[in-house]
């Protein structure tokens, strides 16, 4: 990674951990239109978001304000990466990263993935990330959760057939339920990555997100699962 970005040319907007919570649910559980529901998107050019053209390779689903996103596309230079994110004022300071840094393969949209990934092609990614969701620990709150067996259909369906879904979290309640949401679900198989030198060859990333960082920095525990398709029979 030859370059690096310095965020001191980026002053971060003032951060709310939520935005509504009628952002996070599905277009069609709404009873009544909203202006400030994000767009649901049908299709997109990706001439208008990559110098390449091509699409996304890397989705990184809920990357808030896209510490991950934007220095993983550094890493990976020839591989398109798309930020998938709830809240407006994150997307709208990555964007002004990416065009400030004039980095050609990547880019964020201001998306609530409850309305699926159709305008991702079928096996055409080759990894998806999902970091550090909200854990939203009230029952009356889980249908606020994005982990759903919906969601799980469109990961299979978008990766490729040795494509591969990252889970991250340091919530032990969180980890609890994306395990027994992957078994229920029954198409991805999961192993988990420990904190010593085969855990981090196995987990096979080296940009941590800002949350990972944190939890370092603090001695806190988190949990890190890679997850593959189940071999087609």
């Amino acid at each position: 990674m030859s370059q690096t970005i310095d965020y001191r040319k980026y002053p971060l907007p003032r951060s709310r951990h939520h935005v509504s919570a009628n952002q996070y649910v599905p277009l069609a559980q709404l009873k009544v239109e909203l202006a400030y529901y994000p767009p649901v998107v049908q299709a997109c050019a990706w001439s208008e978001l990559y110098a390449n053209g091509l699409a996304p390779e890397f989705i990184d689903i809920g990357c808030g304000l896209g510490k991950f996103l934007l220095e993983t596309s550094l890493s990976y230079p020839q591989v398109n990466m798309l930020g998938l994110e709830v809240r407006k004022y994150a997307v709208d300071w990555i964007q002004s990263v990416i065009a400030g840094e004039h980095l050609p393969n990547v880019a964020a949209l201001w998306y609530n993935v409850a309305n699926g990934l159709r305008f991702i092609e079928s096996a055409s990614v080759e990894r998806v990330f999902y970091f550090f969701p909200d854990p939203w620990f009230k029952r009356r709150h889980f249908s606020r959760r994005a982990f759903t067996p919906a969601l799980l259909d469109e990961c299979a369906r978008v990766l490729k057939p040795d494509g591969t879904m990252y889970l991250m979290t340091d919530v032990p309640a969180v980890d609890e339920y994306h395990r027994h949401t992957l078994i229920n679900h029954g198409v991805f198989v999961y192993e988990y990555c420990p904190h010593d030198a085969a855990g981090d060859e196995a987990w096979g990333l080296h940009v941590r997100t800002n949350q990972e960082e944190f939890c370092i920095k603090k001695r806190l525990p988190y949990v890190r699962m890679k997850c593959r398709k189940r071999s087609a029979r």
